[in-house]
């Protein structure tokens, strides 16, 4: 239960599998998908370009929805629909306990860092097919889901040529944990198992900073883009700001936007934001 112990593990994102076709367009295919991988099957939904491949293709890494209401593929339409529209494969991972995805009791306790596991295997899975482009893959990640992405480019620089966080969570594990976790208001008692493992942020620093990316900027390779709208009730542009301080302080390329007025969806902005981000990762896809 540690970002080092991600750093270690041996991927082996595999079998990424078509399932039923849904919702294609003049543009694309759309299609149920699995793949395989640390010994779990993991749902998502895929659009594929209409035409020759391969293709360069993009990892979906969604926010948080609570598993036991969510659907395949249910979040981050418009990005999966904007990009593929723009050549791209795109691959949205519902991560384990999601949807069609098998279980891991433990994913809670561990932080959720298998959700890292997930998006990092979804990668290495479309690197296998020949539709894909196996050099020209990124990652794209919202609200939670740019908390993988910041972990999925500290555990495996250069596997995305670039990395684009939408309205992200904080790279600080303890930010995310005293805001969500630590309240409980469900009375789950995730709290009191990860506080079992790793103490309280208060007591054990250390073990805290270990389950944190910001700790580990200086292994990533790849770009990153920030995008964050400074009226985000739901995840603060302070933790935004602060992650663009220390990607800076340890000499990685980061860009970052902010968007007056936007709360976390970014609704009327989120035109100029994908244009800019579908630009970004085109540059460094090339």
């Amino acid at each position: 239960m540690s970002i080092a112990a991600l750093i270690q593990k041996t991927y082996d994102g595999r079998g990424l599998t078509l399932g039923a076709e849904r919702g294609s367009t003049a543009a694309y295919r759309q299609y149920y998908a699995t793949f395989r991988g640390d010994g779990l099957t993991i749902s998502g939904r895929i659009n594929i370009p209409r035409g020759a491949g391969p293709f360069p293709a993009v990892v979906l890494a969604h926010g948080y929805v609570d598993p036991r209401e969510y659907t395949n593929g249910q979040t981050m339409l418009r990005e999966r629909d904007y990009l593929a529209r723009q050549g791209y494969v795109t691959l949205h991972v519902d991560y384990r306990n999601h949807a069609q995805s098998s279980k891991d009791p433990k994913a809670e306790s561990r932080l959720r860092l298998g959700y890292t596991v997930d998006t990092i295997n979804a990668a290495l899975a479309l690197q296998k097919d020949p539709r894909v482009d196996p050099d020209r893959i990124a990652l794209v990640g919202r609200s939670m889901g740019g908390g993988v992405v910041y972990n999925a480019v500290v555990v495996r620089p250069g596997l995305f040529k670039a990395a684009v966080a939408y309205a992200p969570v904080s790279s600080d594990a303890v930010d995310n944990f005293e805001k969500w976790v630590r309240p409980d208001p469900s009375g789950s008692g995730v709290a009191e198992k990860v506080i079992a493992r790793l103490g309280t942020p208060e007591k054990q620093p250390a073990n805290w900073a270990a389950v944190s990316p910001r700790t580990f900027f200086g292994r990533i390779q790849d770009p990153i883009m920030i995008h964050h709208g400074t009226a985000d009730a739901e995840c603060p542009i302070a933790w935004s700001e602060q992650t663009v301080d220390a990607l800076k302080a340890a000499g990685r390329p980061v860009t970052f936007y902010v968007y007056p007025g936007q709360q976390h969806t970014m609704t009327s902005q989120w035109p100029l934001s994908i244009r800019r981000s579908e630009a970004f990762i085109a540059a460094h896809l090339a």
